[in-house]
């Protein structure tokens, strides 16, 4: 289920909260002061073979698709740090199908979200008890690689100490330099690869692929060894990437969205406040973005999110803003994947997120990652020519759309003129409208109708449940700009 936000939190237990991003001292996306005291979290190392993968193959679990294979297991980074995944292969031509790697947010939330409820080859019940395939998955068109990721998440275990999203990128080349040197998967590293994301994947996707393309050129110039990924694509759904420009869109939805306002005059006015005040929001964003200290960004994310990320949402679910607190959609996962934990592989007992991990992430300790730019990395992936899009549903309220239009229009990039000349487009499946998007050169963008923060598990119109975001992966993973069709 996913992590719910509400301005007036006393009136409602935070327990009843739970998902990508945790609601720390009843604040969203909170600061916990005490988090520097945080000790890693270890494991028993006694089954970890470093540098190497360990894994369970075809345990029948979520894709039963005859003749596709899967498998789940541990890339075991060093004797201390294990990452888990889950490989399935593309229903069509798996020898020659790109290799789309997903990563959810948080930070701290386990990318298993992205395959049960929304992306991958089977999709959880109403229930939550059982799984049923997914026609629309996109392994119809790639293989699919989820990685819980950093270490201490999902079923991740071990030294728990990722506090950036670089050190995570670190991790997750080392992760896919073990992934490619096995012999059962090696054959994948020359087919195209492709980074999907979402949520605070708008940091992890462009520093993970500027980071793939740095470490790419450094072995081409001989300083590092190792295998060259051939990366290709970069896909980042509602992503938090340029908190500048996107924490006014807040103010923006709340007061006018497709559907309805979020809170009222008053509640507005308090945050307009907030955000323009001499020592207010913006202000401290700026000063975490002129090389403030790692206080400052962490004062930023505290002092932001407490005064107008939270109560900008009022009583309805930050994910989908159509319905009130709580939403019981996406169905819980938990239970369903501890069922299951000891068919596919799994070594500890999975939750959706980490507290331990976030906290590392938002402490003023470390670099306090929330507030950072990751909008320079995201212009290097696309002036380096990888194709780049970056999506969102207009029912998301955490990561709106407006803020998320903001970021991308202020862009710099070798595509700017060209996507600041377009018009939105109606992007239309099987003849129904279904989004807005721009094309320009090889990045697009696209606002989805009805949507909600995991764009995947909703449909419109008489269209599937994640029938318009599959015929978008399908496009982007062929290298094409988006099409109505």
């Amino acid at each position: 289920m996913r992590f719910l936000w509400f301005s007036l939190l006393s009136l409602i237990p935070v327990s009843v909260y739970a998902g990508q991003i945790p609601v720390v001292n009843g604040v969203i996306g909170g600061v916990d002061t005490s988090a520097e005291t945080v000790k890693p979290v270890s494991f028993s190392t006694a089954a970890t073979t470093p540098g190497k993968l360990r894994f369970k193959e075809n345990s029948g679990v979520c894709e039963t698709t005859p003749g596709v294979n899967q498998a789940s297991g541990y890339g075991d980074l060093t004797a201390t740090k294990s990452l888990w995944f889950w490989f399935f292969e593309s229903r069509s031509n798996p020898d020659t199908a790109p290799l789309a790697l997903w990563f959810n947010g948080g930070p701290g939330s386990s990318s298993m979200i992205g395959l049960l409820q929304e992306l991958g080859p089977c999709r959880i019940t109403n229930d939550s008890k059982s799984v049923t395939l997914n026609p629309f998955s996109w392994n119809n068109e790639a293989n699919l690689l989820f990685i819980d990721q950093p270490v201490g998440v999902g079923f991740s275990h071990g030294d728990t100490t990722v506090g950036t999203s670089q050190d995570a990128a670190a991790d997750v080349w080392t992760f896919m330099q073990i992934f490619f040197s096995d012999p059962r998967f090696a054959k994948y590293q020359p087919n195209n690869l492709a980074i999907w994301t979402e949520s605070y994947g708008g940091h992890y996707g462009p520093t993970f692929a500027a980071h793939f393309l740095a470490q790419n050129t450094a072995i081409d110039q001989g300083s590092i060894s190792g295998i060259k990924l051939n990366l290709k694509v970069l896909g980042v759904g509602d992503g938090l990437t340029d908190p500048l420009n996107q924490y006014p869109g807040y103010l923006t939805y709340a007061a006018n969205n497709s559907y309805h306002p979020l809170v009222s005059s008053s509640v507005l006015n308090r945050a307009e406040t907030a955000w323009s005040s001499s020592s207010g929001c913006k202000a401290k964003i700026t000063s975490c973005y002129n090389g403030g200290s790692n206080s400052v960004c962490s004062s930023a994310q505290s002092y932001c999110n407490n005064n107008i990320l939270s109560p900008l949402a009022g009583n309805w679910d930050v994910y989908y803003v159509l319905t009130q607190n709580p939403d019981p959609y996406p169905p819980a996962i938990a239970s369903y994947l501890n069922s299951v934990a000891s068919t596919i592989g799994g070594e500890v007992t999975w939750t959706e997120s980490s507290d331990t991990v976030y906290n590392h992430f938002a402490a003023t300790g470390k670099l306090c990652d929330w507030m950072r730019n990751s909008r320079p990395n995201l212009e290097t992936v696309i002036n380096a020519g990888v194709r780049t899009i970056v999506y969102d549903g207009d029912a998301d309220y955490i990561l709106n759309f407006n803020g998320v239009e903001a970021m991308v229009n202020a862009l710099d990039t070798k595509f700017t003129t060209t996507y600041q000349a377009q018009s939105f487009a109606n992007f239309t499946v099987r003849g129904q409208s279904a989004a807005l998007y721009k094309n320009a050169g090889t990045f697009s963008y696209i606002r989805f109708f009805g949507a909600g923060h995991e764009v995947p598990a909703y449909k419109w119109g008489t269209l599937g449940v994640g029938e318009a975001a599959a015929q978008m992966f399908t496009q982007i993973m062929r290298n094409q700009s988006l099409s109505p069709t």
